[in-house]
């Protein structure tokens, strides 16, 4: 189970058991805060936990706030700027790992119910829905897209919002479905990526194995992937198909799209005649400086596991990148 059901699944039982439990979620995040924006954890009264909100003294000290409060007749909702820096004049976190955020901690009530259990089924079943939260309550609509993953609104301090969205947030495409793509596949069930894999060899053992991926789709021709994969800043593309010829298609059908991320598998030699190859075209630097390729983090690897992780890590860096 993740992280984020197990802190939902805390609060649906505590309800269900007429147990006192507190949400606390990192509403606003800045700088190189521990805690990031969508972070949650979930505390009842019996000392049961699930989920952070970024670790440290400043998680303990918010865990026994949430407690104190929790014992109170009639808790009450409250916003807790956190700033990690110990010179602050105000609002420190405890720590010194710089930026700052903003925690709420809010005490579950039994109206809000059915919108956790709402939230979990959508987790659960890799739907995409609007949290809403609000000092008034907990609101889910499933597949309800908001306009940005997250909103924050603190004021008027009375009647602050805060919206995510929820599910997968990023989609990233795997082109060709060898060992490679089993071993990136295995590695980002615990990354927030939506997966879909693509491969034009229907019967590859490795194709059929690999039940890691959201999606699958068998293609007759890697130029198909021109109208199947969307552009956006949240699509991620990383080709590795079985060879030269297939990867030079799917590289002509994507390099003129606007994506987050292209990226290509192969030895240097390989991606300097294609690039080569590329220039003596007439295709533009400027679409072919978009392309990442080797793909992956130059950490000398060699198994598909080791070239799993260093393009995860690539990934994980472009994603996170401001």
């Amino acid at each position: 189970m993740n992280r984020a059901c197990a802190t939902w699944l805390l609060l649906s039982e505590s309800l269900r058991c007429g147990v006192p439990a507190m949400l606390l979620y990192v509403v606003q995040s800045q700088g190189s805060s521990p805690g990031r924006q969508g972070f949650a954890m979930s505390v009842d009264a019996h000392g049961a936990m699930q989920g952070s909100i970024g670790g440290g003294i400043m998680e303990h000290k918010l865990v026994q706030l949430a407690r104190e409060c929790l014992v109170q007749p009639s808790p009450v909702s409250s916003l807790h700027r956190q700033i990690h820096n110990k010179k602050a004049p105000q609002d420190q976190s405890g720590m010194i790992c710089s930026g700052e955020q903003t925690v709420l901690l809010y005490p579950v009530r039994q109206t809000d119910a059915t919108a956790i259990q709402q939230l979990l089924s959508a987790l659960q079943h890799e739907q995409t829905g609007t949290l809403t939260l609000t000092s008034g309550g907990i609101f889910f609509e499933v597949s309800k897209q908001p306009a940005q993953d997250y909103l924050f609104r603190p004021e008027p301090a009375d009647a602050w919002l805060y919206q995510e969205k929820i599910g997968h947030k990023y989609q990233l495409h795997l082109i060709g479905g060898g060992h490679c793509a089993l071993a990136l596949s295995r590695l980002l069930q615990s990354l927030d990526f939506r997966v879909h894999l693509y491969e034009d060899r229907p019967q590859l053992n490795t194709f059929l194995e690999n039940s890691f991926v959201h999606d699958k789709t068998t293609v007759a021709n890697y130029t198909d992937l021109q109208e199947l994969i969307p552009e956006g800043v949240d699509q991620y593309v990383v080709i590795m198909t079985v060879g030269y010829r297939t990867d030079d298609i799917a590289v002509r059908a994507l390099l003129n799209k606007k994506l987050r991320f292209l990226g290509l598998l192969g030895s240097q030699k390989k991606i300097e005649k294609m690039l080569a190859d590329y220039q003596a075209a007439g295709i533009p630097p400027e679409q072919l400086q978009r392309l990442h390729a080797p793909v992956g983090v130059p950490i000398n690897s060699q198994t598909p596991e080791e070239i799993a992780i260093s393009i995860a890590a690539q990934l994980i860096a472009v994603k996170n990148m401001k």
